[in-house]
């Protein structure tokens, strides 16, 4: 391995096992030269964390830790060696843009191609967990709620092995307001302010008060415990649009909500441009869309499953943590059911998932 004048040299294990699986002989170049070599060095270590069976659910497969040590110093090199420029980022699809995004021409920031590989990388997991679910609805939330815990584990396992990028990257591009609350968003009000002729640090205390705001929607109030505003940050962050520049475990999230939880909940459209008839009350309430999801929770909460309350408590989790509006219906159906039935020890909530 070719060792590069006043860099940390990353070295992978040569027949070292990760895991339970072993790592072929390490690289031959230096892993931190290029975006290519160093995603082919690090691409082992995520697929086992992130994708290899395990028997624990809650816990992600370890690797070898000269291998973890090999990857942060690879991360540490490539990050410290990159040139900042005014190059394109990858655009996102037109539906998932903001009216106002030029993301072409945005100042590029050293690891936003780690980042980015990341994202697509979470977006190809979600999307084998969606193709992997069960068309009976009486199995879907058996499938999804030990889907979500195996993939939050790993999502916080590789937010723990690659956090230089959020504290090298993510924590950047948030100072440069690329993050999940915008100064666009209150651009309205920022505008009258300026026209009134008030003072930067008046424009910052409106942010500041937009963004408490929101986290209230998220259930955070002022006083609350650290571990609370957390919490509400880290869903606020999920459920964010894919072009707002979030910490790695939102941002793997995020790609579950998208690919895995939206599909689910969305309500097909029927053809034709007539508005279909509001379906009738029933005992004063109204009907829950009839999304998939919506369909497989009825199901759930009606059956007598001895394990319904564990993996209404394991989707509720879900819901929140991947950035599900507290008035979405589903979740209100969820959170009045627990609610009701009361604590149970052993539920499937405690197979992990949240920040």
């Amino acid at each position: 391995m070719t060792e590069d004048k006043g860099k940390h040299v990353a070295h992978a294990p040569t027949s070292s096992a990760v895991g339970s699986f072993t790592l072929a002989a390490g690289p031959s170049t230096n892993p931190a030269t290029s975006i290519t070599t160093l995603w082919n060095y690090i691409q082992p270590a995520l697929d086992h964390i992130v994708r290899s069976s395990t028997n624990n659910i809650s816990k992600a497969p370890a690797i070898d830790v000269q291998y973890h040590m090999g990857i942060h110093t690879a991360v540490y090199n490539y990050f410290t060696s990159q040139p900042e420029s005014v190059i394109p980022t990858r655009p996102a699809p037109p539906s998932q843009k903001s009216p106002s995004s030029k993301v072409e021409n945005e100042k590029w920031l050293s690891g936003m191609d780690i980042y980015e590989r990341l994202d697509d990388y979470y977006a190809s997991v979600a999307r084998e967990l969606f193709l992997g679910t069960p068309m009976d609805d009486s199995a879907l939330v058996h499938y999804l709620v030990p889907c979500f815990h195996r993939y939050s584990a790993g999502a916080q396992s590789v937010n723990r092995l690659l956090n230089y990028v959020n504290r090298h990257f993510v924590k950047r591009a948030v100072d440069e307001d690329k993050g999940w609350l915008r100064l666009n968003d209150v651009l309205d009000v920022v505008a009258k302010m300026i026209k009134d002729g008030d003072a930067r640090d008046q424009i910052s205390l409106k942010l500041k008060q937009r963004r408490a705001e929101e986290l209230k929607r998220w259930g955070y109030e002022e006083g609350d415990s650290r571990e609370v505003l957390a919490q509400a940050e880290a869903s606020a962050e999920a459920a964010s649009d894919v072009d707002r520049v979030v910490p790695l475990s939102s941002l793997g999230y995020r790609r579950f909500r998208v690919e895995v939880l939206d599909p689910l909940l969305a309500v097909p459209q029927g053809k034709g441009k007539k508005r279909p008839k509001k379906p009738p009350q029933v005992n004063g309430e109204r009907p829950l869309p009839k999304g998939r999801l919506a369909r497989a929770v009825k199901w759930l909460l009606e059956s007598e499953d001895e394990e319904r309350r564990g993996l209404a408590e394991g989707l509720a989790t879900a819901l929140r943590t991947c950035g599900i509006r507290v008035d979405h219906p589903l979740r209100k159906r969820l959170d009045k059911f627990l609610v009701m039935s009361g604590p149970t020890s052993g539920s499937a909530d405690s197979s992990g998932g949240g920040p």
